[in-house]
């Protein structure tokens, strides 16, 4: 599983378009965003019949690229008249800034009406080991954090889920207590089913009975990308402020959209000489924590995952794309690099079936792992996992490349020691 950060756009239209079907159509949500990405102009939406809200009161303008504080860095524009929204957005698109200490270029800017309000409410739900959380204050807005003695926190089981839990027995009261309560429930039902791993309102705010969200944060569990598909319609996950996807990344990134598998690639260091190629989101993490642990967290070029039975051909992009990467260059010291193939004992995966994409692509670049003196190490288990470690036993006879292969029978990170401190 990997929680993966989307757009306040995103998630305010996922929530518009869903929330009422949750709710028994007792809530419903404005669907009154823009969302201008560089290259397209404000004004050109004017005469669109979807959003003659343009034209119609005062609007808000804030980037939408997965960072928070934007009143406090002046990028926040309210209460704007339409020539003042474009006039912002003109000013600020392209340009570069420095948000918590990380630099970046503005390229996508939220837009959507104003919103007058007297009451500003919180409301978050979160997952936890042993059940959901929610977060809920009647006292909202960009203090939040430091009033959280007052933010009052209901936990909810993950089997049974509402069952039992009485939403509005829990809250204080106020005027807005029983339309909130309901947004509640529904919220949470809609949090489950799609694939919600963190969601944040705040503040938000009720008129004429209505539930308004101001602003949003939210993540998403990516392995609902298929169970959730017709819901999401379309989601896309932008990298995090300042941080600009790769070719490399971007092709896996969207081998892993079109997937029902997961695939994940992220550059740490393409001059590195420890590389990883683990099945399992959970065992690339121990992978990664082991290498720093021995001393070679600065030689760590790469981290990712491949798992979810994914099909001998995906498996081959993705070890092709890892290898054209590591053997670019040799290391400049002529030491030697390594491969480490790894991963835990696989429940439903087809080991000799995914072994089987990443030895074509090992067969392809056998000069290139050659010459830039390559070593690999493999440890698998499960369905098929003795093929597997055969068929990679040969290989390195007939490729002329060190390669070791292990099982179940070996620790999981036991190569990493192997590897390293050969």
């Amino acid at each position: 599983m990997a929680q993966r950060g989307i757009r306040e756009y995103t998630a305010k239209r996922l929530l518009a378009k869903n929330i009422g079907v949750y709710s028994d159509h007792k809530i419903e949500l404005p669907s009154k965003q823009i969302l201008i990405h560089e290259g397209k102009n404000l004004i050109d939406y004017v005469e669109d019949p979807e959003y003659t809200w343009l034209k119609e009161g005062k609007i808000v303008v804030k980037p939408d690229q997965l960072f928070g504080k934007r009143g406090k860095s002046n990028l926040l524009l309210l209460d704007a008249t339409l020539d003042e929204a474009e006039t912002f957005i003109q000013d600020n698109i392209g340009k570069k800034v420095v948000v918590g200490g990380t630099e970046g270029v503005l390229t996508d800017f939220l837009v959507e009406p104003y919103v007058l309000h007297d009451v500003e409410y919180y409301l978050a739900i979160r997952t936890d080991r042993e059940c959901d959380v929610i977060h809920f204050s009647t006292e909202g807005g960009v203090e939040i954090e430091e009033n959280w003695d007052g933010v009052l926190s209901i936990d909810v089981p993950v089997i049974g889920g509402l069952d039992g839990v009485s939403i509005s027995e829990k809250l204080p009261e106020f005027k807005d207590r029983e339309v909130v309560a309901e947004f509640i429930k529904a919220l949470y039902k809609l949090f489950c089913d799609l694939g919600f791993a963190f969601l944040e309102i705040n503040p938000f705010t009720v008129k004429d009975g209505q539930v308004i969200p101001i602003d949003a944060v939210a993540k998403l569990d990516d392995t609902f990308a298929l169970e959730a598909a017709s819901k999401w319609d379309g989601v896309d996950f932008p990298a995090p402020f300042g941080r600009v996807l790769s070719e490399e990344e971007a092709l896996i990134t969207s081998l892993d959209e079109k997937s029902g598998a997961s695939l994940k690639l992220t550059i740490l260091n393409s001059e590195g000489r420890v590389w990883t190629m683990v099945a399992g989101g959970g065992a690339s993490v121990i992978y990664a924590d082991t290498v720093s642990d021995l001393g070679f967290g600065t030689e760590l070029a790469n981290y990712g995952e491949y798992s979810g039975n994914p099909t001998a051909d995906e498996t081959y992009v993705y070890a092709k794309t890892l290898l054209d990467l590591m053997t670019r260059k040799k290391d400049p010291g002529g030491r030697k690099k390594y491969l480490l193939i790894g991963g835990g004992i696989a429940n439903f995966t087809d080991v000799a079936k995914t072994f089987t994409g990443i030895v074509q692509a090992l067969t392809e670049y056998k000069e290139k792992l050659q010459e830039t003196d390559v070593e690999i190490y493999v440890r698998r288990g499960g369905p098929n996992y003795k093929e597997g470690l055969k068929i990679m036993k040969e290989l390195g006879e007939s490729l002329g490349v060190p390669i070791e292969v292990f099982g179940p029978e070996t620790h999981m990170t036991k190569i990493v020691k192997i590897a390293l401190e050969a």
